[in-house]
């Protein structure tokens, strides 16, 4: 257990909680409701459209960073543009369609296996441990209290209580100082590579990519630190 710093800075969203794993499967039955709400509707196309909608949406940083702080007014416009796409403007099934797709998300979001134990290893190794997350304060301090995470960190800093998210330094100073650490001993894990990884490295902290899909990075002319798929393999021996 010697190996490990003096801190870790550890996201949330896709690196504890499995937040996404179920996308397609909740948009799927989403969409497969709406289509049998509306006569010549083809779930595919709208599951389509959606998608469409939602990258055009995602890609745009100001766009990203006001829609993690309002989900479902953001998932609101989404789909109702992906009906507009398709030609089918029904605003109300618009809005009941991606209320249906937050709901399924919220029940069926879980801890991703193995993290529980890959904290508690590391929490009785004596590392100091800070979360950092975007999203609003009351969103994201649900999902802290539903999975019972609190306890596992010293300090944690959410975005809509902070007031600025990753990859803003500030987040990292922060954790940093409550943490009582400097850069140099202190890692940083998440499975956004920008805003977990290389922002914090940039200050010189050892950034570590939890790529559970195995996509890799090659290419890119900065890289992280170390690769992992999950953040058991911080304590796998």
């Amino acid at each position: 257990m010697s190996d490990f710093p003096k801190a870790i800075l550890i996201d949330l969203d896709d690196t504890i909680i499995d937040d996404t794993g179920c996308v397609e499967a909740c948009w799927a039955d989403a969409c497969v409701q709406a289509a049998t709400r509306l006569d010549g509707l083809e779930s595919r196309a709208l599951r389509d459209a959606i998608r469409e909608q939602a990258d055009w949406f995602w890609s745009d940083p100001t766009r990203h960073r006001d829609g993690r702080l309002g989900l479902r007014a953001a998932t609101r416009q989404i789909v109702e543009r992906a009906f507009r796409h398709i030609g089918r403007i029904d605003i109300a099934l618009a809005h009941a369609t991606s209320d249906h797709y937050r709901a399924l998300r919220d029940e069926r979001m879980c801890l991703i296996p193995s993290a529980l134990g890959a904290l508690d290893t590391l929490r009785a190794a004596g590392v100091r441990l800070g979360l950092m997350t975007n999203g609003t304060g009351s969103t994201q301090r649900d999902k802290i209290k539903r999975f019972g995470l609190a306890p596992y960190f010293q300090h944690m800093v959410i975005e809509g209580e902070f007031g600025v998210g990753k990859p803003d330094r500030r987040v990292f100073e922060t954790l940093l100082r409550e943490l009582n650490v400097g850069p140099a001993g202190a890692w940083a894990i998440g499975d956004n590579l920008e805003f977990d990884v290389l922002a914090p490295m940039r200050l010189g902290l050892h950034g570590i990519w939890v790529d559970a899909a195995g996509k890799g990075c090659d290419g890119r002319p900065d890289q992280p630190d170390r690769i992992v798929s999950a953040l058991s393999d911080l304590v796998a021996r």
